[in-house]
């Protein structure tokens, strides 16, 4: 575990490499070897790690790590006098942080590994360039995960939303792609404006940034019943919460963000980026139990994000904003969970999302891959028989996020169902409410996708032995079955153009390949896209057995797991002490529970639920697809406020961005007319006074002088007369000289 340092180390070397030597010299595979290559050994070091914390006792599973001193030691004011304000560059392994170093190093992998496939036709130079992006989030977002204060957190906070940036503008010659980075990078920033205020209260109040130290000194606190300094803390890290994890009301950035590759999509809107708010939540549990105002907050954002995201993905037809709008609503889930104190079942759910999160977006990367770049599911259908593989695993992801027992989106969503019914009644309802709309979009994005008749873009005949080569791959048209490209049309990803040569050899630098062929037809995508796929699969099906309820017959090991990460931890912990004190908040959401016949009803409810909304978007979509148009047409009104968003980015950009345009308009009027105005008035003054001061300086002091010199000049006429040079002169001078003196002084004695 010392070397857990290295983790994050790795994937930013390989991210320095291909950004420094990849673009100019590596082909396209070389860029994604050495990418793949760092993520794998440092998901090598990831279990090494997370196996030697296993093999801890359960009260000493937490490993500090200093590399070096960041900030030495200088005074600095805080509420109890001054401090000895320093942070040391420090990494944390404990349950919390490990989980999610397997989930950002595992499915990082996988997603690098369909990248290799899914990013073939770009050009070289744009591999890996793609690559050192996507190696430079790992290493933020590792940075994140690991670091053992605020300010290191921070550094992978704003890092990661430095790549988001980049990744989602990663085709930066297309507007709505330069246009999508740029409002993810401004409206986390309003988020982070929070966080940092929040940041800086916390060493205010607690005279440290240490996260453990910061837990130790909260658990001595009293819970608030107002609000205080404590609840004040968590409000403004909840603000930062919003931005980076896609809640009402910063949530509109990650919807656009669909703009990036789908790999991007999947790696940094599913699985790991958006969900570093619910971490930071999590890593500050015991600060937001003694905030039970702030809770509710989180609790009630939470919810309402989720219903109204769904509600949006209930008619939504490209099908990667159905998944950006679950992934938003899914989110919501978490931050419920973390508002009731559920913080290992928001933790829990936080895994199982990202496993079958990314299995979907990377699955429908797959049909954009097979339908020459269609991204409308009204453009799509019967795909099943021409990509089977594609369709079992992503009808697994569905079953799974939907929460069909036994798959992993059951027991993490069960769980907060659970909880929140406990907790608030009414949260519940909406979250019950939430989980029907969430398995209605699901399947109605399954049967608009791969059931009923192919209703996508016609393919090109190859001639007379097409036919026959097409049916030996199961595809009953002419097709090429192993036919792939790059986009070509601005609002679609990949398009099958006329292929361009390329030389992999790394000299095509300006080469921009365009595909191996005229596409042929729908077909499965290569192994290196289908393989993380049924990786992902397995992951969405097993990786909730971790969290089976006692209900069931199991002991949710992973709520034990993490639950140290979330409590306050004796001085003694690293010395391997078994008994940990916890605050009264902790307790008492551990003491409430429901009896097992209530929680297994529960249980059946809610699949009941899901399996309601299945039914009817089966219903509605395949078995009598009329229902649908009819139903768009009686409610009409509202069909164009769920497809228009509720018309939130409209809203938003005729208040606050016309607004701030408007006002960013009066202060360039005010600085051109006060300011400018001010400062070219008084250079005019300048001139005027400098002029006065010329005039004044050639009439006046230059006048004085030039007289005087006048003087001396006309003088010198007359004395010039007395120079002639003569000695007889000079005689007789000086002989009319003593005259006058001897003259003088007769007269005056």
């Amino acid at each position: 575990m010392k070397y857990i340092w290295l983790i994050p180390l790795l994937p930013g070397l390989g991210a320095l490499v291909n950004g420094v030597v990849g673009i100019r010299a590596f082909s396209r595979k070389a860029s994604g070897l050495l990418a793949c290559a760092t993520m794998t050994v440092a998901l090598g070091l990831s279990l090494a790690a997370f196996w030697q914390l296993l093999a801890l006792p359960t009260g000493a599973r937490a490993y500090d790590v200093v590399i070096a001193q960041w900030i030495p030691k200088i005074p600095l004011a805080t509420r109890n006098g001054f401090a000895a304000f320093e942070v040391p560059w420090g990494f944390r392994l404990d349950p919390l942080s490990g989980m999610m170093l397997l989930v950002v190093t595992g499915i990082g992998l996988l997603i690098h590994v369909y990248s290799t496939a899914y990013m073939a036709d770009e050009p070289r130079g744009g591999v890996a360039r793609f690559f050192c992006y996507l190696n430079l989030f790992c290493f933020f977002m590792l940075m994140l995960v690991l670091g053992n204060n605020f300010l290191v957190m921070f550094v992978g906070w704003e890092g990661v939303g430095l790549c988001s940036y980049l990744l989602i503008g990663y085709w930066y010659e297309k507007k709505s792609a330069a246009d999508a980075g740029k409002k993810a990078f401004i409206t986390n920033r309003i988020g982070d404006w929070g966080f940092v205020l929040g940041v800086f209260l916390v060493y205010y109040t607690f005279g440290t940034f240490d996260f453990r130290a910061v837990q130790n000194a909260a658990a001595a606190m009293p819970i608030e019943t107002h609000f205080g300094v404590l609840s004040a803390i968590c409000l403004l890290l909840f603000v930062g919460a919003i931005g980076k994890s896609a809640q009402i009301p910063l949530y509109v950035w990650l919807p656009d963000a669909m703009e990036g590759p789908t790999p991007v999509s999947a790696l940094i809107h599913a699985a790991t980026m958006v969900t570093a708010g619910v971490y930071m939540v999590g890593r500050n549990a015991v600060l937001f139990s003694h905030a039970p105002m702030v809770m509710e907050i989180v609790a009630i954002v939470g919810v309402l994000t989720a219903l109204m995201a769904a509600s949006i993905g209930l008619v939504q037809y490209d099908i990667k904003r159905v998944l950006a709008y679950s992934t938003v609503s899914q989110l919501g889930y978490m931050f419920t969970a973390m508002g009731v104190g559920a913080f290992s079942a928001g933790a829990f759910h936080l895994m199982t999302h990202a496993f079958f999160k990314a299995l979907l977006f990377l699955g429908s990367g797959s049909v954009i891959h097979a339908v020459a770049g269609e991204q409308d599911m009204r453009h799509m259908g019967g795909l099943k028989k021409y990509q089977p593989v594609t369709f079992a695993t992503m009808m697994i992801g569905t079953l799974s996020i939907a929460g069909i027992v036994p798959l992993a989106g059951f027991f993490s969503k069960d769980e907060i169902l659970s909880r929140a019914f406990l907790a608030n009644k009414a949260v519940w309802v909406i979250a019950v409410l939430t989980a029907f709309m969430t398995a209605f979009y699901m399947f109605r994005l399954m049967s608009m996708t791969f059931f009923g008749n192919y209703r996508g873009p016609a393919w090109e005949t190859t001639g007379h032995g097409a036919a026959a080569l097409a049916a030996t791959h199961g595809v009953k048209h002419p097709a090429d079955p192993h036919a792939h490209g790059r986009a070509q049309r601005s609002d679609h990803e990949v398009t099958h153009g006329p292929a361009e040569p390329h030389d992999e050899t790394g000299k095509d630098d300006h080469a921009h390949a365009q595909g191996h062929g005229p596409w042929h037809g729908p077909h499965e995508s290569p192994a290196a896209m289908t393989y993380p796929l049924q990786a992902l699969a397995v992951g969405a099906i097993i990786a909730g057995f971790v969290g089976i309820p006692a209900a069931l017959g199991g002991g949710n090991t992973i709520e034990k797991f993490l639950e140290p990460s979330f409590t306050a931890a004796a001085a003694s912990e690293t010395a391997g002490a078994e008994v940990r004190p916890r605050t009264d908040a902790t307790e008492e959401h551990e003491t409430a529970h429901v009896s097992a016949a209530v929680e297994i009803g529960l249980m059946a409810f809610s699949v009941l639920v899901a399996l309601a909304g299945i039914s009817l978007a089966y219903k509605v979509y395949v078995t009598s697809p009329e229902i649908s148009e009819q139903l768009a047409e009686r409610w009409a009104g509202a069909h164009r406020l769920l497809l228009n968003k509720y018309y939130v980015d409209e809203l938003y950009n005729g208040t606050i961005i016309a607004g701030t345009m408007a006002g960013g308009r009066k202060l360039w009027t005010f600085d051109r007319n006060v300011v400018d105005g001010a400062v070219n008035g008084t250079s005019w003054l300048t001139v005027i006074s400098s002029w006065f001061s010329g005039l004044t300086d050639r009439t006046v002091v230059d006048g004085l002088v030039n007289f005087i010199g006048w003087i001396v000049q006309e003088g010198s006429l007359l004395f010039r007369r007395f120079q002639t040079g003569l000695v007889q002169n000079y005689a007789l001078l000086m002989l009319f000289g003593i005259f006058a003196f001897v003259s003088i002084y007769l007269f005056v004695r």
